[in-house]
């Protein structure tokens, strides 16, 4: 037994992360994470091992998926979630423990996208055999399809928010060698790492407000605030915050006080992302006998959800082209 495991609601500090899908805040986190301290502390599991039995629990509730008959749709959707609670927890075990490895977070993609392949397979493929309809066939094609295209989507897009950030801190550093600026933060970032000023943030926003500025650096020949003495007192700099969200802010007010009450419970803004379309095919459907109607408004909520994000970082890309332009114009002297 391990002594150093700390008690549980430290393990949640440790090892939720500050924004979740609502099915893992609400369905999955309650559960996996006194599990987690259990393991960490009764058992010698490693992470690579919990990841082995969820890839296990996905093939039976495969195996369940493939008879048809609803009995076995129900159980394999109920291991279906068992499965998915212990994919939850490796990660977690991870963090808790120092056992994270590159290769675990291989093994963790890799397996979850066999997983949904062979469980959509199966599934669409047992109901195909129990009723005839060739549309089924053209679903378990779709499963696979949006699974794949979420993923590749959400490593793109992280690829050119990436490439964003690279950029306009790469001006910013040449700035600040020159100039002395301020240093450089991310709204994204403090709105991530702290959700109660996200609250304050976008009300003011909302209303038309600029509470500080987020394109324009310090200026180095600003005047200093006078101390009690008279003297002047060096103001104290805060960090350049760069906001590539403002566009999309100003274009949706009421998406702003939604955000701020998810985000106060740990819920991203991302309603359906790729958990809650696992979810509604192979656990809603299959638990309900509805497998045609739950995986096709499981996949147009998806597509919705990941159009809505396409836009989002089309609005993002105007607000890098700005901060980047706002750079080359102050490189640019000025003829009196």
């Amino acid at each position: 037994m391990r002594r150093d495991i700390p008690p549980l609601a430290e393990v949640r500090r440790i090892t939720q992360k500050k924004r979740d899908a609502w099915w893992t805040v609400l369905l999955v986190d309650p559960v996996a994470t006194p599990l987690v301290r259990f393991t960490a502390r009764y058992t010698r599991i490693t992470p690579n091992q919990i990841t082995w039995g969820a890839f296990l629990l996905g093939l039976g509730s495969a195996a369940c998926f493939a008879f048809g008959d609803w009995k076995w749709l129900a159980l394999g959707a109920v291991i279906y979630h068992l499965s998915f609670i212990l994919d939850c927890m490796d990660g977690k075990v991870a963090r808790l423990t120092g056992q994270g490895s590159v290769f675990g977070a291989w093994l963790d993609f890799v397996f979850d996208r066999i997983r949904v392949m062979v469980c959509g397979v199966a599934l669409m493929g047992g109901q195909y055999e129990r009723t005839g309809d060739t549309l089924y066939i053209w679903l378990a094609l779709a499963v696979v399809a949006l699974d794949t295209l979420r993923y590749i989507n959400s490593l793109e897009i992280f690829k050119i928010r990436h490439t964003m950030r690279k950029q306009i801190k790469a001006r910013m550093r040449a700035a600040r060698r020159a100039q002395n600026e301020a240093e450089l933060a991310f709204m994204e970032d403090l709105l991530r790492d702290n959700p109660s000023a996200d609250i304050e943030q976008d009300l003011q926003r909302a209303a038309g407000e600029a509470p500080y500025d987020t394109q324009a650096p310090h200026d180095p020949q600003a005047p200093e605030d006078a101390g009690a003495d008279g003297e002047a007192a060096p103001v104290a700099r805060k960090p350049q915050v760069i906001d590539l969200h403002q566009e999309f802010r100003r274009k949706f007010p009421a998406y702003l006080r939604a955000r701020s009450f998810l985000l106060r419970h740990r819920i991203r803004a991302h309603l359906v992302s790729g958990i809650e379309f696992q979810m509604g095919v192979f656990m809603i459907g299959p638990l309900f006998d509805v497998v045609m109607p739950a995986t096709i408004v499981s996949g147009a909520l998806l597509l919705v959800f990941e159009l809505a994000i396409i836009y989002k970082l089309l609005l993002s890309t105007r607000d890098f082209t700005r901060t980047i332009d706002s750079f080359e114009e102050r490189k640019t002297p000025v003829a009196v």
